[in-house]
């Protein structure tokens, strides 16, 4: 009885050191800076620490109840649109009103990583309410007596794979699968969409992220498609990334497709800047770098614009951890991003103020963002919607605002996590709350519907014939990325 009693002991012992060194190992990192330190246009970047386990804090998802609700900002008012969704994902308004909704999940896929990455992944995804099979539907909402809740719901196709988003233009609809986008025949109000579609661009489907968004040109002549990246930064092989963490744009008329930007780990939210005619979009940025790294991000993309993933961040700030050879002078060429949107905070869906939104002056004049919520940040960071001011140049300017809040609900748990905006046909912003299956509905009862933002212009520069820079200043300063003694044998690069 002695040696049992001693052997107990002793395994009680092992089983106790075992827990405080798995306590030890996942504890994660707290943050030092506030997410509004690691916000706007000049956002405090911390020295990265690399982190082989990350920093994990996943809440599950409770719903709410009967009569819960986000909380709004002072002056606005939240009610519900619909309900009974199945995970409801992208919103896209109509022309003639009616409101059409992607009821999406991830497919069946491999996450990036390796067996125990794709352990660890599952669990995390059943914690948050992420792992339920994708419903794979789009969906009709309709509120025609305009009080503000549809009181129409119609499955319009129930066919297809891991949906996203949405464009409509000239009797054509077009859908976003994870793995290809595709164009239907669809004549407004119809509550069904029949016909076999007609195949667009094949996309690389699947991976870490899976959600492909779609925007039309403001002339309809042309759409553009986001498609994230397969893994956090290449650790499955650069090679399993092309075509990916970049926007494609395709022509409509004559079919042709091209790379338009690249180097976007993750370009969700896609929308024309209304007072400069440029198209911006959200972005999710990499993992396992620490609570306070890196800012998720708001920014414009030109033609041809590189972000620099995934061998860069924030312009200049290079990843050490990636093991592909760096393309040559990657960071003279790398944009900075416009707009931080703090560390981790997962921003999704992007909508502009337009002409006739009702969110009253206060919100007058900017960009709505659902920021879906961290699962690696202590303590977490998202779970909300924000408004980003923009001047009168269409500029983002100061720190994020909250709009709706209180989608955490404390002890492990959260009601719901916001997931899209965008506007219905009275001005009210529309946001999709995945997990808890309801379209929520703001507005500023009693406001005015705004004007149209005026559009900025100006004249263009003049072209630059000669070249009036100092050739020597190369040698002086080099780029970050330049080693030593590599200037008299690497060829200019190539361009596209």
């Amino acid at each position: 009885m002695a040696i049992l009693k001693k052997i107990g002991i002793a395994l009680l012992v092992l089983i106790l050191v075992l827990a405080a060194a798995a306590w030890w190992v996942l504890r994660g990192e707290t943050a030092d800076f506030s997410v509004a330190d690691v916000a706007g246009t000049d956002p405090k970047l911390d020295q990265p620490n690399e982190q082989t386990i990350p920093t994990v804090e996943v809440f599950k998802p409770i719903g709410w109840g009967a009569n819960e609700a986000p909380v709004a900002a002072p002056g606005l008012a939240v009610n519900r649109f619909a309900q009974g969704l199945e995970h409801p994902r992208i919103i896209y308004p109509l022309p003639n009103g009616d409101v059409l909704v992607s009821e999406s999940n991830a497919p069946d896929r491999i996450i990036a990583g390796g067996g125990l990455t794709n352990l660890v992944a599952g669990f995390l995804f059943r914690r948050a309410g992420a792992d339920v099979p994708s419903p794979n539907k789009l969906v009709l909402l309709r509120d025609a007596n305009g009080d503000g809740v549809a009181e129409t719901s119609a499955v319009l196709r129930a066919d297809l794979h891991s949906p996203g988003g949405i464009a409509w233009a000239d009797g054509k609809l077009y859908v976003a699968n994870t793995d290809a986008v595709l164009s239907y025949d669809y004549k407004l109000g119809e509550t069904a969409l029949s016909g076999t579609p007609t195949k667009l661009l094949d996309l690389p489907g699947a991976g870490n992220h899976w959600m492909r968004n779609l925007v039309l040109s403001p002339d309809g002549s042309k759409l553009y498609v986001g498609v994230g990246s397969a893994s956090n930064i290449a650790e499955g092989g650069i090679d399993k990334e092309a075509g990916r963490a970049a926007i494609w744009e395709i022509d409509l008329k004559t079919g042709r497709h091209r790379l338009f930007a690249g180097g976007l780990r993750n370009p969700n939210g896609l929308a024309w800047n209304p007072w400069n005619g440029e198209l911006w979009t959200t972005v999710n940025e990499r993992d396992q770098l620490g609570s306070d790294l890196v800012p998720d991000y708001l920014t414009n993309v030109p033609i041809g614009a590189n972000y620099g993933w995934p061998w860069v961040y924030w312009k200049d700030k290079i990843d050490t951890r990636v093991t592909a050879p760096m393309p040559n002078f990657l960071t003279e060429f790398t944009r900075k991003p416009e707009y931080a949107l703090g560390p981790h905070v997962a921003a999704l869906g992007l909508a502009f103020t337009q002409g006739g939104t009702t969110m009253g002056p206060a919100f007058g004049s900017g960009a709505f963002v659902a920021r879906h919520g961290s699962w690696n940040r202590k303590p977490p960071s998202g779970y909300d919607v924000v408004f980003v001011r923009f001047d009168e140049r269409g500029n983002p300017t100061g720190k994020p605002v909250t709009v709706l809040s209180s989608f955490l609900a404390g002890d492990g748990k959260t009601h719901g996590r916001p997931t899209w905006v965008a506007w219905d046909k009275t001005g009210a912003l529309l946001v999709s709350d995945d997990t808890a299956g309801i379209i929520w509905r703001v507005t500023s009862p009693g406001a005015k519907p705004a004007a149209a933002p005026a559009r900025t212009a100006s004249a263009s520069l003049p072209p630059q014939r000669e070249l009036n820079s100092d050739p020597a200043e190369a040698f002086k300063h080099p780029p970050a990325d330049l080693q030593p003694g590599m200037l008299s044998t690497r060829n200019t690069p190539a361009t596209d």
